[in-house]
C-alpha cells in the first residue's frame, strides 16, 4: 500500500461526536426523522478525516446542514443536481478536447499531443468534493444505495428518487490525488500501447509463400486483423490469407511477433505460421509487453481495493458500480448463450455456407449472405460518402431515411462531428446541453471505405443514444443509460443498418433480412462471449495469484483460452492453435469491458426484435430517454422483459429455418 493510500484509509476517530450530532438532530427534527438522521450522520462519519475538521466541526456541520423538511430536500436535490451537472460537464468537455489530437489522425504534434492528452484540470476533484463539503452535504441528506437496494426498490422510485440515488452515487471513496495521477497515467499508457499496435503485414506470406498486402500496409491488432480475416470470405482464394492472418493474431497474443517486423525495418518475407523471416531465424521477439500492461492495470486496481470495502476488487466494482448487474447473473447470461442448442445448427449452416470444415478463425464469420468483395463494398461507400466530412454533412439526410422526423434529424445530425482516429473507432458523448457528440472511425487513405463506414454506423448508434440521453431525458442527474451494454445495444442496432443506408438492402426482403441479422447477431454474440469469459476468469486468477508475473499471466491466459475453447467451441470449430479467444485488445486498454459487448448483442437484438413493426426512430428516442436506471429495470421499461439470450437464440433458430 502506498503512503497516499494508507493515509486515505487510516482510521479517524470522532469519539462521541456522531452520537451527539444524532441526539441534537433528533431533538430538533423529531423521532420521525431518526432513521434518516442516523444513516446520514453515519455516512458522513465514514468519510470524514482530520483535514475536514475536528469533532466539534463534524457536529456543527451535521447540525447545520441536515435537511428534514421534504420541500427543502427537493430544493436541495435540485441545487446539487445543477451544481454537479456544471462541474462534471465542463470538466469532461475540457478533458475530451485536450486529448482530441492525440486520438485523431492527420494533424499529429509528436510529444505535445501526449502531454495535452494526459493533462487533468481537476486531478483531485474527488477529494476537493469532500474538502469543500459538497460530498458531505449530499451524503448527509441522501442515501448511497447498493446494487441490491436498487434492484429491490428501484422499480418503485420516481424520477426524483432515481435522481437522489444518482447524485449520492457520485461520491465514492476519497481517492488520493497521487493515486489518481498514477491511475490516469497507467490507463493512458495502456491505451497508447493498444492504439499504436499496428502490425506491418506487407511482408506477411501465407503457407504457399504468397504476399497479400501492399508493402506499407499495417493492421491494428486485433480489430483490423480480424476485419481482414472476415474480408477473406469474399475472396475465392482467401483461405490462405485467413490462415496466415490468424497466425499473425496468434503471434500478437503470445508476443512472438519479430521485433524487426513490428518496427517496420524488416522487408523480407515473414511467415507467421512458422514465425520465420526469409525462411530463417526471426530474431528478437516482442515478448511480454502486452502482459506487462495487463499486470500494470491489475496492480493499479489493487491500490484502489482498500478504498472500496463494499466492492474490494476491480471485478466487484465493474459489476456493482459500473455495470450494475450481478457478476453471477452476467456470467450465466453468457454461458447460457454459448450453451444454446441452436449453436450446433449454426455451425452446420456455416460449414455448408463455406463448403468446408470450420476452422477457429471462423468464429469471426457473421456475414451469412453472399459476401461482396471489399473493392465492391468500398465502391458502394464511395458512391455515397467520398470521405468522413461528406458522411458528416449527410447525417441529417441519413437520419431522415431511417425514420427520424425533420426536426430531430436536423438536430441530431448536426450535433455529430465525424473524424478519423488512430484506433479502430469510438464515440464520445456530450455531458452538457449545447455540446455535440464526436464520432471517430478509421479510413482508407483516399476514401472512407467499407470498414470505416461500418464502424461509423456502429459509432452513430452510440452517438444517437448519447445525444438523446443528454437532451431528451427527464432531468440532468438521469442523463445517460444504465451501463455501456445499453449504449452498445444501439451501436449494434444501427451498425446492422449500414447496408440499408448504402442502398444495398432490398426493403421488400425485410423478413429475410431480419432472419439474416438474427443469425449474424447470434454468431457475433457467441464470438465475443468467449473472450468476455476469458477476461473475467483471468482477473479472478490474478486476484487469486496477486504476485503473478507477466510471464505467468501469459501462460494462464493461454490456458484459459484453451479451456474455454474446449468447453464451448471445439466441437464446432476444431482445435485452436492460435488461442484466438485471447486476441481482444480491449483487455488491455479497457479492462473488464468485454462482457458489455456480449450483453450489447443480446440487448440490441431484444430491442430490435421488440421494434419489429414499430417506429425505429421514435422507439430509439423513447428508449434512450428513459434515464439512467439499472439495466434490468431499463430493459423492462424498454421492451417489457429483463435481459435474456432467449430472444436472440429463438430468432436465430427461426432465421436458420427460413434461410435453409
Amino acid at each position: 500500500m502506498t503512503p497516499a493510500t494508507a493515509e486515505a484509509t487510516a482510521p479517524f476517530t470522532l469519539a462521541d461526536a456522531p452520537a451527539k450530532a444524532i441526539a441534537a438532530l433528533v431533538a430538533r427534527h423529531g423521532e420521525a426523522h431518526r432513521a434518516a438522521i442516523e444513516a446520514g450522520v453515519a455516512r458522513v462519519a465514514s468519510r470524514w478525516n482530520a483535514n475536514d475538521g475536528d469533532a466539534k466541526a463534524f457536529e456543527d456541520f451535521c447540525l447545520r446542514h441536515f435537511v428534514g423538511d421534504a420541500a427543502e430536500r427537493t430544493r436541495l436535490l435540485a441545487r446539487l443536481e445543477t451544481a454537479l451537472e456544471q462541474i462534471d460537464g465542463h470538466l469532461y468537455e475540457m478533458r475530451r478536447t485536450l486529448r482530441r489530437h492525440h486520438d485523431l489522425r492527420g494533424d499529429e504534434f509528436p510529444g505535445v499531443d501526449d502531454i495535452l492528452a494526459q493533462f487533468d484540470p481537476s486531478p483531485d476533484l474527488s477529494e476537493q468534493m469532500y474538502k469543500q463539503k459538497i460530498a458531505h452535504l449530499c451524503l448527509l441528506n441522501f442515501a448511497r444505495p447498493t446494487l441490491d437496494t436498487m434492484l429491490r426498490d428501484g422499480p418503485s422510485w420516481d424520477d426524483a428518487g432515481w435522481a437522489a440515488a444518482r447524485i449520492a452515487l457520485n461520491f465514492g471513496p476519497r481517492i488520493p490525488v497521487e493515486l489518481s495521477d498514477r491511475a490516469r497515467k497507467t490507463s493512458f499508457e495502456s491505451g497508447k500501447f493498444v492504439s499504436h499496435f499496428h502490425v506491418p503485414v506487407g511482408g506477411m506470406v501465407d503457407a504457399n509463400g504468397k504476399r497479400w498486402f501492399e508493402a506499407d500496409r499495417k493492421l491494428i491488432a486485433h480489430w483490423l486483423v480480424r476485419e481482414e480475416i472476415k474480408a477473406g470470405y469474399g475472396d475465392p482464394d482467401g483461405l490462405g490469407k485467413q490462415r496466415a492472418l490468424a497466425w499473425v493474431m496468434a503471434r500478437h497474443i503470445d508476443g512472438t511477433i519479430p521485433r524487426r517486423v513490428m518496427s517496420g525495418e524488416e522487408k523480407r518475407d515473414w511467415n507467421p505460421e512458422r514465425n520465420t523471416v526469409a525462411g530463417g531465424d526471426p530474431g528478437e521477439l516482442l515478448g511480454l509487453e502486452r502482459y506487462e500492461h495487463w499486470i500494470a492495470n491489475f496492480r493499479m486496481a489493487q491500490e484502489f481495493d482498500p478504498l472500496f470495502p463494499e466492492e474490494p476488487t476491480a471485478i466487484a466494482r465493474k459489476f456493482a458500480l459500473e455495470r450494475e448487474m450481478p457478476e453471477a447473473e452476467v456470467e450465466k447470461l453468457m454461458t447460457d448463450l454459448l450453451d444454446a442448442p441452436v449453436r450446433r445448427d449454426l455451425a452446420a449452416f456455416m460449414a455448408r455456407r463455406l463448403g468446408r470444415a470450420l476452422e477457429p478463425f471462423d468464429i469471426y464469420f457473421d456475414d451469412i449472405v453472399e459476401a461482396k468483395p471489399a473493392t465492391e463494398m468500398n465502391a458502394a461507400v464511395k458512391s455515397r460518402f467520398a470521405n468522413v466530412k461528406e458522411l458528416e454533412a449527410k447525417l441529417p439526410a441519413v437520419l431522415r431515411e431511417l425514420g427520424f422526423d425533420g426536426k430531430d434529424a436536423d438536430f441530431l445530425g448536426t450535433h455529430i462531428r465525424v473524424e478519423v482516429c488512430k484506433g479502430a473507432g469510438h464515440a464520445m458523448r456530450p455531458y452538457l446541453e449545447g455540446y455535440g457528440a464526436w464520432l471517430r472511425t478509421s479510413s482508407l487513405d483516399q476514401e472512407l471505405g467499407w470498414d470505416g463506414f461500418d464502424t461509423a454506423m456502429h459509432e452513430l448508434g452510440h452517438n444517437l443514444e448519447q445525444l438523446c440521453s443528454t437532451y431528451f431525458v427527464s432531468r440532468p442527474a438521469l442523463r445517460g443509460v444504465p451501463n455501456t451494454a445499453c449504449t452498445e445495444a444501439f451501436a449494434f442496432l444501427y451498425q446492422s443498418l449500414a447496408k440499408r443506408v448504402l442502398g444495398l438492402e432490398d426493403a421488400a426482403a425485410a423478413e429475410r433480412q431480419f432472419a439474416v441479422d438474427s443469425v449474424a447477431t447470434m454468431l457475433s454474440a457467441c464470438q465475443i462471449a468467449g473472450p468476455s469469459l476469458l477476461e473475467l476468469r483471468t482477473w479472478r486468477w490474478l486476484y487469486a495469484n496477486p504476485k503473478a508475473t507477466p510471464a505467468a499471466l501469459r501462460e494462464e491466459v493461454l490456458r484459459i483460452a484453451a479451456d474455454l475453447w474446449s468447453r464451448f467451441y471445439e466441437r464446432d470449430f476444431g482445435p485452436d492453435n492460435y488461442r484466438i479467444l485471447a486476441a481482444y485488445q480491449h483487455m488491455i486498454a479497457h479492462p473488464l469491458y468485454l462482457p458489455d459487448y456480449t450483453l450489447g448483442h443480446m440487448m440490441s437484438h431484444q430491442i430490435r426484435s421488440y421494434m419489429r413493426g414499430k417506429h425505429l426512430a421514435g422507439e430509439t428516442k423513447r428508449i434512450t430517454s428513459l434515464g439512467c436506471l439499472t439495466p434490468d429495470l431499463w430493459m423492462r421499461k424498454a421492451v417489457g422483459a429483463p435481459v435474456s439470450p432467449a430472444p436472440l437464440a429463438e430468432d436465430a433458430a427461426r432465421g436458420l429455418r427460413l434461410l435453409a
